[in-house]
């Protein structure tokens, strides 16, 4: 029998409630409205409840009621192609019950209870089975929904049917517990595997800058921090869009309206290059805008790392898009002082740290209980105020992921997008995913990404020496290595992300550029020892119609058809 209290004391979202003996995080409905919120504190006969939606009106003497459960995501076959809030309420149908405006005190499952799935067994009767194995399999959109027996039930397989069933009906009983093809699981508490794996397969992006010169692993931690405009949101639309991902889950954690809108317009209309149908088939979004309550803001990570872990356990890579975790933090630096917890630096909580640090930790590449290899790599955007890369969300982030992709404001003003600052990024991973990139992409492919690096660094330092002199100064040599450096930066650096073609860029054309730019600055080295100038080299047709070739749609052809022409068109230089 749920023990019903009442409240005592309101100050925002955080609601002090007597006559209850909950447990930490166990959901409480709060007030006459049944408001959900989560327990978060307790002293003495005093609960501390965080509500999850507008407490406006709320007073003390109200009723107060535990539920006994944590807040608890519902996973099963119609996750794909929903778009729920931070809370794991599907948003459509909060829609069509009541309007455009969210209601307070409305609860909807978060899955359809009508829908009926065509259920596949895998087992079969007298089998034993354990917590995580496959049960068997139902169609989810353009993708194979694998039924998991829930991680707390073992033993044999007393019964199990199939046929068409709804997500709440039956499906098998094992050692006497009713089995459906939905399971619940607590958001903030991770999910458990066999054992992690080594880091050593790349997230391919199609984007040059991540894939060649700092690129993740799946199961990998990035973090792309950067100033207003920067464009951190595109970057994480592009890497939705493009990665080589089976499953995207996307919160839009605290970010303005307008920016979810675009997400939620835009992602129903674009193409899987994969199967050609709608991404939103493979993709679950979680929309907590900057205007909805605080509180879900801060549980809308777990929901997402909840849902993007129970599709790791079937056995997919997932990739997790969270954009972004400063207004997360913003979340809880707010519920903390609500709570009136002693502040640590620039008001966050002392815990920040660990917070951060037990959502990226549930990211990797693990051997599952159903026996499959499965992943979530984590992406999450922190927007700085001011651009400011000191603040403690950027340093807390930075000592965890292991990947960092630093957006630069001048770049933005230059308007070289993705504006990622090359000399300040970088990835940890590149040593462990060297060996696949030899095998699958080209033998020499992690030398010629040393070699760009190394060419980009000569060029910031010769930039200083250009400033005070002119480039006219320099020697031919070192003009040519700003010319190579240009190219680096305009053909490989530069990515336009709204163009049918340049948008994606698989890695045997990241690798043919590579190797062509080398080749070209091989022969203009040469042309430079036969004292032909820099100047005259820069000019080359051939080197215009290089720059031009990412934006055709024969850009392949193109390529070889320039490698050809390359040793004539440096001939017809002349030199000594």
């Amino acid at each position: 029998m749920a023990k019903m209290g009442e409240i005592n004391r309101v100050a925002g979202p955080v609601v002090t409630a007597i006559g209850i003996s909950p447990k930490m995080y166990d959901v409480i409905q709060v007030g006459n409205e049944k408001l959900m919120g989560e327990v978060i504190k307790i002293v003495g006969n005093k609960t501390v409840i965080q509500v999850y939606e507008d407490t406006s009106g709320i007073r003390p003497g109200e009723p107060c009621v535990s539920t006994g459960m944590p807040l608890v995501a519902e996973l099963g076959p119609g996750l794909l192609g929903s778009v729920y809030d931070g809370i794991l309420r599907p948003l459509p149908d909060l829609m069509a019950a009541m309007g455009d405006f969210i209601k307070r005190g409305v609860a909807a499952p978060g899955l359809d209870r009508k829908a009926k799935y065509a259920f596949t067994p895998l087992v079969k009767k007298g089998d034993k089975v354990n917590g995580g194995q496959i049960l068997g399999t139902a169609p989810e959109r353009n993708m194979t929904h694998r039924i998991l027996v829930p991680n707390d039930v073992s033993g044999t397989v007393e019964e199990i049917k199939s046929g068409d069933f709804t997500v709440d009906q039956t499906v098998a009983v094992i050692g006497g517990k009713e089995v459906m093809m939905m399971q619940r699981w607590p958001v903030r508490f991770g999910r458990p595997v066999n054992r992690k794996l080594m880091p050593d397969i790349p997230l391919l992006t199609g984007q040059r800058i991540l894939d060649t010169l700092f690129p993740i692993s799946k199961g990998g931690t990035a973090a792309i921090p950067g100033g207003f405009g920067t464009g951190k949101t595109v970057t994480q639309q592009q890497l939705a869009k493009w990665s080589d991902a089976d499953i995207v889950v996307y919160i839009g954690c605290g970010e303005r309206g307008n920016e979810m809108t675009e997400v939620l317009t835009l992602f129903p209309e674009l193409e899987d290059p994969k199967t050609k149908k709608p991404l939103m088939n493979r993709t679950v979004l979680i929309a907590n805008t900057s205007n909805m309550p605080v509180a879900a803001r801060e549980a809308s990570v777990y929901s997402g790392m909840t849902v993007a872990e129970y599709y790791r356990d079937m056995g997919y890579d997932v990739s997790l898009m969270a954009d972004s975790t400063s207004r997360w933090a913003e979340a809880m630096r707010e519920i903390s002082s609500r709570l009136e917890e002693m502040p640590g630096e620039e008001g966050f909580p002392a815990y920040l740290s660990a917070r951060l640090s037990e959502f990226y930790e549930r990211a990797g590449r693990a051997e599952t209980h159903s026996g499959n290899t499965g992943s979530v790599s984590v992406v999450g955007a922190v927007s700085p105020p001011g651009g400011d890369l000191s603040e403690p969300v950027t340093q807390g982030t930075l000592r965890i992921v292991r990947v960092f992709w630093a957006l630069d404001t001048k770049l933005r003003e230059r308007r070289h997008f993705p504006a990622i600052n090359w000399l300040t990024s970088y990835s940890l991973y590149t040593n462990t995913l060297d060996s696949w990139y030899r095998n699958n992409v080209g033998p020499d492919f992690p030398e010629l990404r040393s070699w760009a690096m190394e060419i980009l660094q000569k060029e910031a330092e010769l930039q200083e020496v250009v400033q005070l002199v002119g480039s006219d100064a320099l020697p031919e040599e070192q003009k040519l290595t700003l010319e190579v450096a240009r190219m680096i930066r305009e053909i490989v650096l530069q990515q336009n992300a709204y163009h049918p073609v340049d948008t994606y860029c698989p890695m045997s054309r990241q690798y043919a550029v590579m190797k062509t730019i080398r080749h070209f600055a091989d022969l203009a080295q040469r042309s430079v020892e036969r004292e032909v100038l820099v100047e005259n080299i820069a000019n080359m047709p051939l080197r215009t119609r290089f720059g031009k070739s990412k934006f055709e749609e024969t850009v392949d052809n193109e390529l070889e058809e320039i490698n050809r022409e390359m040793e004539k068109a440096f001939e017809a230089l002349g030199g000594k």
